[in-house]
């Protein structure tokens, strides 16, 4: 298997970080566990990094898929003791009527670029919350404010982003 090289490494985790929570759901959708999920959706990471190398653009929500798809596969077969939600050739039906989120890249491409159009201030609070994961109350002290002040910032910053997109998506709509 060929090395990735650092940009190529770089990409896929920014990549699989987009796709977390699509991701996610889909590999809860096939499993049933919750508990189990969090720990297909680290083999998967892991295993995305290994086959860094191997993606050469396209579908990386295609390709994160799969890889899912085979994590748990490999779980529904080494869990012979535990109760099965489907059947490995179910899963495989399932994972091929998955459906195509493509839909949603088009808003994808605009995010970023909205965010950074947000406020200094309204950028971080949304990093420190979607990104890393912090709920309000872990936001609040870092930012020096309070918990509704976390909460109000957050919601008029989902507010900015979501116009944004739209706008974004409009002019586009209209140049073609």
């Amino acid at each position: 298997m060929p090395e990735p090289d650092k940009n190529q490494t770089a990409m896929v985790q920014r990549l699989f970080v987009q796709h977390l929570v699509p991701l996610r759901g889909f590999l809860l959708g096939l499993t049933g566990d919750f508990h189990r999920v969090d720990d297909l959706v680290q083999e998967t990471f892991l295993t995305a990094l290994e086959k860094a190398a191997d993606f050469e653009g396209g579908n990386f929500r295609a390709w994160i898929f799969a890889i899912g798809r085979f994590k748990v596969l490999s779980f529904l077969r080494d869990a012979g003791r535990e109760p099965l939600l489907f059947e490995s050739d179910v899963v495989e039906r399932l994972a091929d009527a998955a459906p195509d989120f493509s839909a949603n890249d088009e808003r994808m491409r605009h995010l970023q670029a909205c965010i950074e159009k947000l406020a200094p201030h309204s950028r971080r609070a949304m990093e420190l919350h979607y990104q890393h994961g912090h709920p309000p109350r872990d936001v609040a002290p870092a930012m020096g404010w309070s918990v509704n002040a976390v909460r109000v910032a957050l919601s008029r910053a989902r507010a900015a982003v979501r116009e944004c997109i739209e706008q974004r998506m409009a002019m586009e709509g209209a140049r073609r």
